[in-house]
C-alpha cells in the first residue's frame, strides 16, 4: 500500500513558501505512515497552478502532463508489487486530475486506487469547506494561503514561514461572485459549486478571477488577518486528518488482505 501526495509549487502570499502544498501533503502522509504500514512515495513537486502564474515562483504543468507522470509512476510501483494506492490531494487545482489518475489505475492495471481525501471525509466531523471562524464565531471564507493553510504550515514547517509578512485580507472578486460569497459561506451547495467553478481561473479565460486579479497579496480569502494563524490550530487539523486516514487504512486492510497477486 502506498500514499502518493499530489500537490503543487506555487505562491502562497508574502509569508509562506512556494512549496507549501507539497510540504503539507508530504508531511501529512509521513505522519500517517508512522502509525500504519504504508509507503509514502513523493513523485512530483509541481502541479496544475495556471491561475497563480502572475506571481513569481509558481511552476504550473498541464493536466495531461500531471496525469501521465503520476500514472506512469504508479505503473512502476505496480511492477514492483504495489497493489493499493491512496492519492493524497494537497492542492485544489489537482482535484479533478487526481480522480482521473485513480480511474486509470483502476481500469488499466491490477491495482486499486482511491483519493484519500474523499475516502476519509465521512470519518471527519467537519469536512473542509474553505472556512474558518473568527474570535466572535463568525465564519469567513478562507482558502488559499489563509489562516487554515498558514496554521498547518506553522505546525509542520514553521521555520519556512515569516509571519511578520502575513497580510490582511484584500479579496476583490467580480461583483456577481462577491454577492454569491455569503451564500457559499452559509453552506449553500449550489452556490459553492458555481463559485468554485468560476473562481481562481487563469487570466486567459477572461473570468477575471486569476489570483493577481482578485488579490494583491496572493491570499484567496476574506479572513481579516492571516496573523491569527497558529500552530495549535494547524496541529488540530492535521491530527484529525491523520487519525481518520489511519482508521480508513486499517479498515481497508481488514476488509481485504494485503497479500494477493
Amino acid at each position: 500500500m502506498v500514499i502518493i501526495p499530489i500537490a503543487a509549487i506555487e505562491q502562497h502570499g508574502p509569508h509562506a513558501p512556494i512549496g507549501t502544498d507539497f510540504l503539507a501533503a508530504n508531511e501529512r502522509a509521513k505522519l500517517i505512515a508512522q502509525k500504519t504500514d504504508v509507503l509514502v512515495a513523493p513523485i512530483l513537486l509541481p502541479g496544475i497552478s495556471p491561475y497563480h502564474m502572475d506571481f513569481p515562483g509558481t511552476i504550473s504543468l498541464s493536466e495531461e502532463t500531471v496525469v501521465r507522470v503520476y500514472f506512469e509512476a504508479a505503473q512502476s510501483l505496480i511492477h514492483h508489487g504495489f497493489r493499493r494506492f491512496l492519492l493524497l490531494v494537497g492542492h485544489a487545482g489537482d482535484q479533478y486530475a487526481a480522480p482521473y489518475i485513480a480511474d486509470r489505475i483502476n481500469q488499466e492495471t491490477p491495482a486499486t486506487a482511491l483519493i484519500l481525501n474523499q475516502a476519509v471525509a465521512p470519518l471527519l466531523q467537519n469536512t473542509d469547506r474553505g472556512l474558518t471562524g473568527t474570535q466572535s464565531g463568525e465564519l469567513r471564507y478562507d482558502a488559499h494561503a489563509g489562516v487554515t493553510e498558514t496554521s498547518i504550515g506553522l505546525y509542520l514547517f514553521p521555520n519556512l514561514l515569516d509571519m511578520s509578512k502575513a497580510p490582511k485580507a484584500d479579496l476583490t472578486l467580480p461583483d456577481h461572485l462577491r454577492k454569491m460569497l455569503p451564500q457559499v459561506v452559509a453552506g449553500d451547495p449550489v452556490a459553492r459549486q458555481i463559485f468554485l467553478a468560476e473562481a481562481l481561473k487563469p487570466r486567459e479565460t477572461g473570468k477575471q478571477t486569476s489570483t493577481r486579479e482578485i488579490s494583491a497579496t496572493g491570499v484567496f480569502g476574506e479572513r481579516d488577518d492571516v496573523k491569527e494563524a497558529s500552530a495549535g490550530r494547524g496541529r488540530a487539523d492535521v491530527d484529525a486528518f491523520t487519525a481518520a486516514s489511519v482508521q480508513f487504512i486499517e479498515r481497508w486492510k481488514n476488509l481485504e488482505p494485503l497479500h494477493r497477486p
